[in-house]
């Protein structure tokens, strides 16, 4: 049985998850996410008291065993939150052939949250406080070749609230093992750019760092650039440098990576010696597209302006936890995509490496983010500056001047060659975290108000208040200076940023010198005094509302080049409330269904004619009546809205004759409504200041239906009867059976007449036969849940989402639906 078991061992390092043949390569890259075994503690235990009496588990990676457990982050500790705080282990054995020996070999971790320790048999071989980092254990030298090694990795997630939102717990990104010769190019060893680009040339310079581990002479390196269709378009072999090789290609008749056409290249670099022997080789995709910034006219993305039709996105996705397969990023970008978003700030951590492939792929431009704390720490309940220790909150600010430097250079240096990355942000609001910034700005002294007005004194009064109070042992111009040089070492073709919560000051601080764009969080009131007062800045929206007043103020100044809207998605963490889980300001829920949000955002991001509308009961809503016209209850109220949304449903059914407003988002010019083909007349768009064309009508029950100037942009809701069937859409009807591959089925109560029932919630059981694992169930409300990973949900708006994901097995797959009142529905699914 051993024997055997070494074998598969074997296999499966050497063979890829979907491949059959043995890579012809000297390089192997393997999967290592399987056969992992788990168990936490509250223990504080050492490497020695580890052993197989442990309640260990096995699990895949990646893996969030936080997301089990019921979670709140609210102001005040709940009963909850401590039962998190717990250290994690885990445990791989394995074992490789003798003939690797002499060979080097690391293992990858793309993310592990947080406070990793690694240890080969035994032995600490690495560790990495930072969660979002990616790093390597290189065990060469500890590794047993031809006998069972046993890897471990402890995560101690003690201090679990020390970020401010849901960072989950665990190894929750790809580990891969990596087995090179003693030459091979070095981990991240490969820069390209784009200096020179035209519709007809573009200059690919490329630079190579070698491990030469032999000392050898007369290295060459052959590139090789592939289109789409892998026909090599390039091809050119250059002698390789004790250093850095430096190497110039051209291409004629460039295919120019867009948000529209993501055009990927794939670069082959193979290093060779003189007599023919390859060393190494190894494929990096890239992109060819042109970035320019301007202080007055915006951005330029390969000549054309550009609008960054931003979001901003935490890394979890729900009921998942952290640990997201491609498949549900995918999904909720492209529903993203679909409404008329472009661009993604990665608020507030390194993204992983699979998160930017697919921007690559999708066509998204994105702002890389690093850090959330520096020098000091953030209250996580409160987000300002921390006034006090607390053991369950310590957070990245106790590791940043040991591990900053080489955090922020490995995120730099892992996502340098993505084309969708366009700038990289250096740190969210970190102001907070010095006092002297928020006490010079005059706001909190006077009747101005921070969000909406300009400062109430001026520069000078703001310098000298500057100058009165203390400075700490740190400062923060100076720290953003050596963030910045840092970022320039690796990467001088994209600009460097971050987001600014007290602009005002930071502007004459000296933050803002080691800026190249300056983004302003929540500051769309003070673009023009920014533009004003520092002509020679890019200023950049890069929190903001998601409201219609925010992208209006793009609108209004042509300098501003786009805004990154708070958020995206729903997510976990950053609540003061402990009936919620998260937050709901997102354009998507928890579930990624698209929310009234997403459908204005969708009419003011996209060319294409769109409608929609929502409704509400008069006396819940923000509204009067006032001679029939829907007012707003305080005036201008839609310029101060924050996070919130005006209210809504999305359903047709209320009580007879009641007053009931109806929201239309619409980029028509105008619209029609009509109850049961009654006309209740024509307004156009441009009379509402807020972008929302309303009306006010005595419910009918039928069908409500808006129309816009063309007659063929429809939109309708109809009266709905109680549920007594259940409608399931599967976004696929058949996965590859490779544990990775995920399916979205969505579960709608309907009516008898098929009308979908959204006024009305009740719970749906699922019975999940065949290959495949239940990831998990989510309605996309906000209400805290107790468990996610049930089969079994409440609808919200009548409606839930089962996530199922594929196993190693091939076959049959069927889900079966349950509900009362409702006739069982079955959706199958095949696994191949």
């Amino acid at each position: 049985m051993r024997l055997l078991s070494s074998l598969f061992l074997i296999c499966l390092l050497f063979f890829s998850c979907n491949s059959k043949t043995i890579s012809p390569t000297p390089r192997h890259e393997n999967d290592f996410n399987f056969n992992w075994k788990f168990f936490k503690t509250k223990d504080q235990l050492a490497i020695s008291d580890i052993s197989d009496k442990n309640n260990w588990q096995s699990v895949k990676i990646p893996h969030d065993w936080a997301i089990k457990t019921p979670y709140n982050q609210a102001y005040q500790i709940t009963d909850s939150t401590p039962n998190l705080s717990y250290i994690g282990w885990y445990k791989k054995e394995f074992t490789l052939p003798k003939d690797l020996k002499g060979k080097n070999i690391r293992i990858d971790f793309d993310g592990v949250y947080n406070n990793a320790e690694v240890y080969l048999n035994g032995t600490k071989i690495t560790e990495r406080p930072y969660g979002f980092s990616p790093f390597s254990a290189y065990i060469s030298d500890e590794i047993n070749i031809g006998e069972k090694n046993t890897l471990v990795v402890k995560v101690d997630r003690t201090a679990f609230l020390d970020g401010r939102w849901y960072n989950g717990a665990g190894i929750y990104r790809d580990v891969k093992l990596v087995i090179t010769e003693p030459i091979h190019i070095k981990k991240w060893g490969i820069g390209i750019t784009t200096p020179k680009i035209s519709k007809t040339n573009s200059t690919i310079k490329i630079k190579t760092e070698i491990v030469n581990g032999l000392q050898k002479e007369n290295l060459s390196i052959k590139y090789q650039i592939k289109d789409t269709s892998n026909k090599i378009l390039k091809e050119q072999i250059s002698k390789a440098s004790k250093g850095l090789t430096t190497t110039s290609l051209n291409i004629e008749n460039p295919n120019l990576w867009s948000i529209k056409t993501p055009y990927l290249y794939t670069l082959t670099t193979t290093v060779i010696d003189d007599k023919g022997k390859i060393w190494d080789k190894k494929n990096e995709t890239f992109g060819i597209r042109s970035l320019k910034y301007t202080a007055n006219d915006g951005f330029y993305l390969n000549g054309e302006k550009t609008y960054f039709k931003g979001v901003c996105l935490h890394h979890d996705a729900g009921g998942i936890g952290v640990a997201v397969p491609d498949d549900v990023w995918r999904r909720r970008l492209n529903i993203l995509k679909e409404g008329g978003v472009n661009a993604i700030r990665t608020s507030h951590n390194t993204p992983s490496k699979r998160f930017l492939n697919l921007c690559d792929e999708l066509g998204f431009l994105v702002q890389a983010e690093t850090f959330d704390e520096m020098d000091y720490p953030k209250d996580k309940r409160r987000n300002y500056n921390s006034k006090g220790k607390d053991p369950l909150t310590e957070g990245y600010s106790n590791h940043f001047q040991k591990w900053g430097e080489r955090d922020l250079k490995d995120m730099l240096l892992r996502d340098r060659n993505h084309p969708s990355v366009v700038m990289w942000s250096i740190g969210n609001e970190i102001e907070w975290t010095y006092p002297r910034y928020g006490k010079s700005s005059g706001y909190w002294n006077s009747d101005k108000k921070y969000y909406y007005d300009e400062p109430p004194i001026s520069i000078a009064e703001m310098k000298e208040n500057m100058k009165n109070n203390p400075r700490l042992k740190y400062e923060l111009a100076k720290t953003a200076q050596k963030l910045s040089k840092w970022v320039k070492e690796i990467d001088t073709t994209r600009p460097v940023t971050a987001n600014l919560v007290i602009p005002t000051v930071s502007h004459f601080s000296g933050y803002t010198d080691a800026l190249d764009i300056v983004g302003y969080s929540y500051r769309a009131s003070v673009y023009d005094y920014g533009h004003r007062n520092y002509p020679e800045k890019m200023i950049l929206g890069t929190e903001n509302w998601a409201n219609w007043v925010e992208w209006k103020s793009v609108l209004d100044n042509p300098h501003i080049p786009g805004i990154f809207l708070w958020t995206g998605i729903f997510y976990m963490g950053e609540t003061s409330d402990v009936n919620e889980r998260g937050s709901d300001s997102g354009l998507i829920d928890f579930a990624g269904f698209k929310t009234p949000r997403w459908h204005m955002f969708k009419t003011l991001w996209n060319n294409a004619p769109e409608i929609y509308a929502t409704t509400i009961k008069l006396e819940n809503s923000e509204y009067v009546n006032k001679n029939g016209e829907a007012i707003e209850k305080t005036k201008d109220l839609w310029k101060k809205r924050r996070w919130g949304f005006q209210p809504f449903n999305t359903h047709w059914n209320y009580n007879k004759n009641e007053n009931i407003v109806v929201e239309v988002y619409t980029n028509s010019p105008t619209a029609e409504l009509f109850i049961n083909d009654k006309s209740y007349g024509v307004k156009k768009l441009n009379s509402n200041e807020d972008h929302i064309i309303k009306w006010i009508v005595p419910f009918e029950k039928g069908t409500l239906k808006v129309v816009g100037e063309d007659n063929s942009l429809v939109y309708e809701i109809k009266t709905a009867e109680t549920p007594s069937m259940l409608e399931l859409k599967s976004d696929r009807t058949e996965f590859k059976a490779n544990a990775y591959d995920v399916a979205h089925i969505e579960v709608q109560l309907t009516d008898k007449h098929g009308i979908p029932v959204k006024h009305l919630n009740q719970e749906i059981s699922f019975e999940i036969e065949g290959p495949a694992n239940l990831l998990s169930i989510d309605n996309g409300n906000n209400v805290q849940r107790k468990k996610f990973d049930t089969k079994s949900c409440i609808t919200d708006k009548g409606k839930l989402l089962l996530i199922i994901q594929a196993t190693k097995e091939k076959g049959n797959v069927s889900i079966k639906a349950i509900s009362n009142n409702c006739k069982t529905k079955t959706i199958s699914l095949k696994a191949n």
